[in-house]
Formats: structure tokens, C-alpha cells, sequence
């Protein structure tokens, strides 16, 4: 390194190091922007890499340093924009996370910490994917346009048929009021009744018959959706549920939510088809559009490494 560079980078680490928690084995490996990254955080992103993707320790070092160089400038970037990440947003993100490995968060903090991996370090990596994709979609949601013709073209490549049975439900939306400055106690209450209400409920024809039962319970419609309309994790809740019946009770920012099914029932469409194909083709659009996002940032970044 040269001697400008090599003072400047013990000026910058000078001035940073109050703001670096304190570790005895961390060393600052980067400084992105002004923002140090530390021996540790490289060496905690790097255990996560090779307990997800069973990479070699040269490999998941490599791509540590590079995820989080690239995660340091996003993150500033949704700063910049006005875009905050709330910890409830976070920690639904880190509930899905445990779901989609059949465990509860707690029991994923324990196996992450079983192999050496701070939970944090996940939730930081969340944290800044949730903040870059609003980021993406805040610059480029008016620019992905995709066309029916351009759908057509794709389910003829993929060699699809575009006729096919698709479900289609009726949906309402069941709500367990908590108060946002309820206490623990309050909100385990709650947390009881969603699940007796749960129990009890079998059809959507009457259901103040069982909700009139409880205090501050709302009902409000969803209305018909396609299989292929709902998110992944509700997908998911409402196809293991019988019609009359309810999803299990989610937490949310107003409460505790659960999806009545009202209905259900197959129908002869292309719908499905092209929505899954318009979806795909979209998320492909704005995938290029991220990377280009991001190569623009680190053209505009001082990244000064070890």
C-alpha cells in the first residue's frame, strides 16, 4: 500500500475505533466508506457460509469479505434514501428464516450459536436484504415493465401448457387486537385466545357466534385469490387448512392474524400460468437491475482493504 493510502487508513481507523465494539481478537480488514469492517464480523460471516453452503474456509472467506463490503453500501444507500429497517420487520424475517428449517427462533439462535455463529450475524444479513430490496424497488418499480407478448413468448419457450387447474380461495382476514404498548402478560393472553378462537371456529357464515366471545377481534375480507397470488410462508398455512377453518395465528404489528378459508375450489384457467411466468420474468428483470445498482455504488465507493 502506499503511504498516503496506508495514512490515511491509520487516520480513518483512529477515528472509527471508538465506534467498533470491543473485541480482543478483531482487527479492522475494511474500511467501506468510512465504515470499518473487523476481523471478527468477517470471521462470523464466514462460519454462516459454511454452515449454509458447505463452502471451503478459503471460499466462504472470500465471498464473507465481498457480502459484506457489498451489504456496507447497501445498507448506506437505504440510509440515504430514507429507509428504515423496525425490529419487528427484522425479527419476522428471522421467524421466517426458522420456519422454512422447522424450528422456532429461539431454537435456530441455539443451533446458529451450536456452531459458533453469533444470531446476529444473520439478522444483519436480513437486515440488509430487506433494506436493499426496498431500496431496488423504490429506484426501479417504474421501470420493470413486462408485457403480455413478452409472457406468451416465455411459457412457449419453457414449453408449458398455459391451460391448467389452479385453486382458487376465499379468504378473510381475522385479527386479535394487542395494543402496541401491551405487556408480555397482555400479549400472551391474547396469544391464548387467538388459538382457542382457532379451535372453535368451523365456518365463516356466523362468525361472531365464536368471535363475539372475545374483545377486539376484526374481520376483514381478502376476498378470492389464486394459489399463486398468496406469499410463499401463507401459501403454505391456507392450503393445510379445510375450508371453515383458520391458519395458524401469526404475530403482527397490530395483534395476532389468522386466515379464514371461506372457500375453495378448482378452476380451468391460464391464470396461474402466466402469473407464475410474469412473476419469474419480473423478479429476473429486477435482479439485473439490482446488480446494476450495486456495480454503480461500489464504482462511487472508497473501499480501502487489508
Amino acid at each position: 500500500m502506499r503511504r498516503p493510502a496506508a495514512l490515511l487508513l491509520i487516520v480513518l481507523m483512529a477515528a472509527l475505533a471508538p465506534m467498533i465494539p470491543w473485541n480482543a481478537s478483531a482487527s479492522i480488514e475494511l474500511v467501506v466508506n468510512e465504515t470499518p469492517i473487523t476481523s471478527y464480523d468477517i470471521s462470523q460471516r464466514s462460519k454462516l457460509i459454511r454452515l449454509t453452503q458447505r463452502s471451503s474456509n478459503s471460499v466462504a472467506r472470500r465471498q464473507a469479505r465481498q457480502e459484506l463490503i457489498d451489504e456496507q453500501l447497501q445498507l448506506s444507500e437505504a440510509t440515504r434514501l430514507g429507509i428504515t429497517i423496525s425490529d419487528a420487520q427484522l425479527n419476522e424475517a428471522y421467524a421466517n428464516v426458522a420456519r422454512g428449517a422447522r424450528l422456532s427462533p429461539s431454537q435456530l439462535s441455539a443451533a446458529l450459536r451450536q456452531n459458533g455463529v453469533d444470531p446476529q450475524t444473520l439478522k444483519d444479513r436480513l437486515k440488509a436484504q430487506l433494506a436493499w430490496q426496498q431500496a431496488v424497488q423504490r429506484r426501479f418499480r417504474s421501470q420493470i415493465t413486462i408485457t403480455e407478448s413478452e409472457v406468451i413468448a416465455a411459457l412457449r419457450a419453457s414449453n408449458e401448457e398455459t391451460k391448467n387447474i389452479s385453486i382458487e380461495y376465499d379468504l378473510q382476514r381475522v385479527i386479535v387486537v394487542v395494543p402496541r404498548n401491551s405487556s408480555n402478560g397482555f400479549r400472551d393472553k391474547r396469544l391464548r385466545e387467538s388459538n382457542q378462537i382457532r379451535s372453535a371456529f368451523d365456518s365463516c357464515e356466523n362468525p361472531g357466534a365464536v368471535l363475539g366471545q372475545y374483545s377486539e377481534v376484526v374481520v376483514k375480507p381478502v376476498g378470492r385469490r389464486l394459489e399463486t397470488e398468496l406469499p410463499p410462508n401463507l401459501r403454505e398455512g391456507v392450503e393445510a387448512t379445510k375450508v371453515g377453518g383458520l391458519t395458524k395465528p401469526e404475530r403482527s404489528e397490530v395483534g395476532f392474524e389468522m386466515i379464514a378459508v371461506c372457500g375453495k375450489r378448482e378452476i380451468e384457467s391460464d391464470i396461474a400460468a402466466r402469473t407464475a411466468m410474469e412473476n419469474e420474468l419480473r423478479a429476473q428483470e429486477g435482479e439485473s437491475m439490482s446488480r446494476r445498482y450495486l456495480m454503480e455504488l461500489r464504482r462511487k465507493a472508497t473501499i480501502i482493504e487489508k
